[in-house]
């Protein structure tokens, strides 16, 4: 596995400039030791809200309240060093108006220290991401599966089977690229919809479930070490951590039992 060896910061015209070119590597992380244990390896980290169903057994992301998304986020800004950490806005905090999606985000960028934001939507969001570039707020654009909005989309469905469908997603990619957004996130999606779309915009497209053929890759960290019980079809998982903590638990729960801690009774013992 590459590690960078230097410390200069991604912003956000260096993942701009990627597009065909070197994959983006980008992984989500929720506090400040999970950005650490990210952050030489990916060009982006990713405070999604996706951490309130990861960390807060949420039922979906929707009910994630901003002060949970500024929390998690500038403890992730704490623990990276060069990558560059964009924050979710969440749920019911931007879809109003471009003016509340600037009072949002400018709330996050300022109490997170974040670099961008990220907000699901395509045309229907394009004047919102235009207000917020021109604010000076990068933005992620974030199309195709968006979880925010699986209540009207009748679930977590796969996005382009029907090819009717095909034109409405390649026009949601286009408004966002032409409004501002930086990069964006195509999720759910099948590979000749995102093939059509990596090749229709000018900006670095992300993919989580939508094949390799866009310009980079994001997964929940949680979810690529094998931290849960299930995973989307979609993930590979490149660890197995949820059986080495069950045994290492395994092992304290009987050596708490057993009355064998190593060491303990050498530590506890009287001076003479």
């Amino acid at each position: 596995m590459s590690v960078h060896s230097d410390a200069k910061p991604v912003t956000v015209p260096a993942i701009r400039v990627r597009k065909g070119a070197e994959p983006l590597v980008a992984l989500t992380a929720y506090h400040a030791q999970a950005a650490s244990w990210v952050d030489p390896h990916a060009d982006i980290i990713l405070v999604g809200d996706s951490l309130g169903m990861v960390l807060h057994g949420l039922p979906s992301t929707v009910g994630v309240p901003l002060e949970m998304m500024l929390m998690h986020g500038a403890s992730a800004v704490r623990g990276a060093k060069r990558a560059l950490v964009i924050v979710d806005l969440p749920f019911g905090t931007y879809e109003e108006s471009p003016e509340a999606a600037f009072r949002t985000a400018a709330r996050v960028m300022a109490e997170t220290g974040c670099g961008a934001v990220k907000l699901e939507g395509g045309v229907h969001m394009a004047e919102t991401i235009a207000k917020l570039t021109r604010s000076g707020i990068p933005v992620m654009a974030h199309i195709g599966l968006t979880p925010q909005a699986t209540h009207t989309m009748g679930g977590f469905k796969t996005q382009g089977r029907d090819r009717a469908d095909w034109d409405r997603h390649v026009a949601d990619a286009q408004a966002v690229a032409q409004a501002g957004a930086f990069s964006v996130v195509l999720e759910g999606m099948v590979e000749p919809l995102a093939r059509r779309i990596t090749e229709a915009v000018e900006i670095p497209t992300i993919g989580i479930g939508a094949s390799p053929v866009c310009d980079g890759q994001i997964l929940v960290l949680e979810d690529m070490l094998g931290l849960h019980e299930w995973t989307p079809k979609f993930v590979r998982e490149f660890g197995a951590l949820r059986g080495d903590i069950d045994v290492a638990i395994t092992a304290y729960a009987q050596a708490v039992r057993n009355r064998t801690f190593p060491g303990e009774a050498e530590t506890y013992a009287p001076k003479d």
